[in-house]
């Protein structure tokens, strides 16, 4: 069979898999053509060498306003030349900040607060107002995993990615519906045929050990690969405070011909992190005390396990016209049993326990996106269409039942146990399709003009698996638009303004039910204005944003009767965001953002058992905080880098009636590094240097996650 035999197969296979073959029996489906062409004889595979391919590094510093940026547009123009607020954080950046965890680099991007709690996978950010995995979307290479009941779990680690970029504001033009917070997109590193190693070796403080590999390089004429390896443990600092996880990420390319090439990836990844669901509120109040204290049962489990299987063809069809076809085979498992409700009983000195739940998730999606970019003269034009299927099966013991009391401190953990079983209650089919069209015209030297438009359809079909709720069938639908303006005030500087709307589900689509079927989308609608400069004689780089979202048809209660929810609620976010890096000379560079931010209700209404309700017009949205701040100053003298690094979070709110508070806070970090030479560089970490007690989110209205405490690290830094 030839080469190009063989890669139909390939696809033919991802296509039709359905994800009930095992991980192993996808991934030999893919490799068998993967060695097949790389062993390609001359009769199956053109033998004429590659022109040499010189590659010019691009520096990881500075704000990187003149690279391209995937998450604000696909027409491949540069941050600087995007009408939106966009940040990259490179490779570079994340190991000499020690940012490992995706969470950890997204919280020092201007505006955005890492809000997770193991309910939601790990991976949930507040940004401009808006919260959570439906408003703030989480991408891996331009490719999103379907959002299932509030829940993402991929990609939580830095390790084997390029860079990080963060949208500000809405992208639906780019990924669809639940974008009108920000999108986060981690771009993973290609394949190189020049030979490269990469190795990361780290130890810490309780018990914590990190391992990260990373090789590229050439086999044969036309083929090139990469492989990221990377596993993590930890004992925690706190009872069943363990946590590990490894994942595996790899990339075989086939440039087949000149303009014709085929990228074939496959990732699987386990996770099992630390089994903390929060600390009890002591009088509606942090007890900083008890901050290291576990309430969870002994034999509680915490698993999330990610497939992912891609196919990617690329086609340059003419100078002016590529064509792009993506394929993929995406799979989660994940199952959460655990006691997850702490209240503090003033009577007792002792902590209630409650919400025994064990629950699993069986998610399947797969899917194809297929584009066109035309680039005629003045215009880089993207056409493209999208398709996707999610299988859904949730598994869960409701009503949840059970109950025990504990000691304050020095916990008896007990077993976990419950009255109800756990069985498949439901399951859903939802198939998602898009159509959008962007074009970045430039309408004269110094102007460029970003439109776009976006249908997203969503067809959901629910299936009870056990007697009770009948299922439903609904269709869901919503068009995004985006227009905006840059203009080059010089080869330096430029400003922009941009008006785009967006929709959120108000509830994650593949999990919906009958409580709220009768719902539509959410629209947003934002309006911006921005500056971006790159200061003389390569001082650095500085980025102003203003702007006001308004956000429509948010869940409320009804003014007839506050028992029934209806849509129709509103709110709005306004905000200032600047960023800046700074190299004053060869030594010192400085970085930082701030975000100053308003964000209100201005129509919802609660049921508090009165005839009308009570209104929350005016009040604030939790987990919103209206100031943050990130800073940065590096020094180097020979091989060495001292940087300090600090993070603000002001005050957010618990509860929409703006009663329960949750303190702000400032967290110190430090880095001290030295580079032994060109391939090695040992590293000191030290994380929340001050030892500060302070929560990153509440879990419920009785319990708050604190954030982690003071932690170093030794880690050497290895290429080759």
């Amino acid at each position: 069979m030839g080469s190009t035999a063989l890669l139909r197969a390939s696809f033919a296979v991802s296509a039709r898999s359905t994800g009930r073959l095992s991980f192993h029996s996808r991934l030999m489906s893919w490799a068998i053509p993967m060695v097949a062409l790389a062993g390609a004889t001359p009769s199956e595979a053109q033998t004429t060498p590659l022109p040499e391919v010189t590659v010019i590094g691009r520096s990881g510093q500075g704000l990187q306003l003149d690279d391209p940026t995937s998450v604000g547009s696909r027409t491949g123009i540069t941050a600087r030349e995007l009408p939106a607020s966009v940040d990259s954080v490179s490779a570079e950046k994340l190991r000499e900040r020690g940012d490992y965890a995706v969470r950890e680099a997204i919280s020092r991007t201007a505006g955005l607060t890492d809000i997770a709690s193991p309910g939601d996978g790990g991976l949930s950010f507040s940004a401009r107002g808006f919260t959570g995995n439906n408003s703030v979307g989480v991408a891996e290479d331009g490719l999103r995993l379907a959002v299932a009941a509030g829940t993402q779990t991929y990609p939580i680690d830095t390790w084997g990615y390029e860079r990080i970029e963060v949208l500000r504001g809405p992208a639906s033009v780019v990924f669809g519906s639940g974008t009108v917070g920000a999108t986060i997109n981690a771009v993973r590193k290609a394949p190189q045929r020049q030979t490269a190693v990469e190795a990361l070796f780290a130890a810490g403080d309780h018990g914590s050990a990190r391992v990260g590999l990373g090789a590229t390089g050439a086999l044969g004429e036309r083929t090139s690969y990469r492989v990221d390896i990377y596993g993590l443990t930890t004992d925690g600092v706190r009872d069943l405070g363990q946590a590990s996880g490894h994942k595996l990420m790899s990339t075989l390319r086939f440039d087949l011909q000149p303009g014709l090439r085929v990228d074939l990836m496959a990732d699987y990844s386990v996770q099992k992190p630390e089994r903390y669901f929060g600390t009890p509120l002591i009088d509606g109040r942090l007890d900083a005390s008890l901050r290291k204290q576990n309430y969870n049962a002994d034999d509680s489990i915490l698993r999330y396990e990610d497939e992912r299987l891609r196919g990617r063809l690329t086609w340059q069809v003419s100078p002016t016209l590529t064509f792009s076809d993506d394929v993929y085979v995406l799979r989660a498992d994940r199952r959460f049993r655990n006691i997850e409700e702490y209240i503090y009983n003033s009577a007792t000195g002792g902590v209630d326990r409650d919400f025994y739940l064990e629950i699993l998730h069986r998610q399947r999606q797969r899917g194809n996106r297929a584009e066109l970019n035309w680039r005629p003269a003045g215009h880089s034009l993207v056409a493209g269409w999208e398709v996707g299927r999610i299988d859904f099966q949730h598994s869960n013991n409701s009503p949840y039942n059970g109950f025990s009391s504990v000691t304050l401190r020095d916990v008896d953990h007990g077993l976990w146990a419950s009255p109800d079983p756990t069985l498949p209650k439901f399951q859903t089919d939802t198939t998602t399709r898009a159509i959008y069209v962007e074009d970045a015209w430039r309408v004269t030297e110094g102007a460029l003009l970003l439109g776009g438009v976006r249908r997203d359809s969503t067809d959901v079909s629910r299936t009870p698996l056990v007697a009770g709720p009948s299922g439903l069938q609904k269709q869901i639908a919503g068009t995004s638009a985006r227009i905006g303006l840059t203009y080059s005030l010089d080869h330096a500087s430029s400003a922009y303004a941009q008006v785009g709307t967006g929709h959120d589900p108000v509830t994650s689509l593949v999990t919906l039910n009958l409580g709220n079927r009768d719902f539509k989308l959410t629209t947003g609608r934002q309006v911006e204005v921005g500056f971006k400069q790159s200061l003389a004689g390569s001082v650095g780089d500085w980025t102003a944003a203003l702007y006001r979202i308004e956000k429509n048809d948010i869940i409320t209660q009804s003014p007839n009767d506050p028992t029934l929810s209806v849509q129709g609620g509103r709110q709005h976010s306004q905000g200032l965001e600047l960023a800046a890096s700074l190299k004053p000379d060869a030594r010192w560079r400085l970085e930082g953002n701030v975000a100053l931010l308003q964000s209100r209700f201005d129509s919802l209404i609660e049921d508090d058992g009165s005839p009308e309700g009570v209104s929350r017009a005016g009040k604030r949205p939790t987990d919103v905080p209206q100031r943050t701040a990130n800073l940065w100053a590096h020094y180097l003298v020979g091989g060495w880098q001292a940087s300090l690094g600090a993070r603000y979070v002001g005050k957010r709110y618990a509860d929409t009636a703006n009663t329960l508070v949750l303190p702000g806070y400032a967290v110190l970090d430090a880095s001290l590094s030295l580079q032994l030479n060109a391939s090695m560089t040992l590293r000191a970490l030290l994380r929340n240097g001050a030892d500060k007690a302070y929560a990153v989110v509440t879990y419920g209205p009785t319990q708050a996650i604190f954030g982690e405490p003071r932690r170093a690290e030794l880690v050497a830094e290895m290429a080759f």
